[in-house]
C-alpha cells in the first residue's frame, strides 16, 4: 500500500475532513471521485471532494490509477495502523500519554453497552496475555 521507501510516519495524519474520504474509500474500496462524493453524505461540493483527494494523493495518503477513463482513488494508508496512529496521537497530546485516562475519556464521552463492555474486557484480558 505505500510507495517505495515510503514509512507510515512519513505519511501525515489526516485531517477530520480526509479522515471522512478515507473512512469511504476503506468501506467501498478503490472508488471514483464521483462514487466518494455521493457515498459520503455531505454538503461539500464536488470540486471539493475532488480538491481534497489530490491533496491527500500528494500527501501520500491516496494513490489514483489513471487507467480508467475515470480516476479511481484509494487508500495508501490501512485503517488499522492510521486508527492506531491518530490514537498514540491523541494519546499524548491530549492524556499526557496516559492509556488509562484515554480509554475513560471514551468511555464516558458516550453510552457503552453491556454488550461491549464485556467484548472490552475480554480485549484487555487478551491484550495482558499478550495474545492481541
Amino acid at each position: 500500500m505505500k510507495s517505495r521507501g515510503q514509512t507510515d510516519d512519513a505519511v501525515q495524519l489526516p485531517t477530520e475532513a480526509e479522515l471522512e474520504i478515507l473512512n469511504v474509500l476503506w468501506a467501498m474500496g478503490p472508488s471514483t471521485v464521483r462514487d466518494v462524493h455521493t457515498l459520503s453524505g455531505k454538503a461539500t461540493g464536488y470540486t471539493t471532494v475532488l480538491k481534497q483527494m489530490q491533496v491527500m494523493v500528494e500527501k501520500g495518503l491516496l494513490g489514483r490509477s489513471e487507467r480508467f477513463r475515470s480516476h479511481v482513488y484509494e487508500a495508501r494508508v490501512a485503517k488499522e495502523q492510521t486508527q492506531q496512529r491518530l490514537a498514540g496521537n491523541l494519546l499524548r497530546r491530549a492524556f499526557d500519554g496516559s492509556a488509562k485516562n484515554l480509554v475513560l475519556g471514551a468511555l464516558s464521552s458516550s453510552k457503552v453497552s453491556a454488550a461491549e463492555l464485556a467484548e472490552i474486557r475480554e480485549m484487555l484480558d487478551a491484550f495482558e496475555r499478550g495474545s492481541r
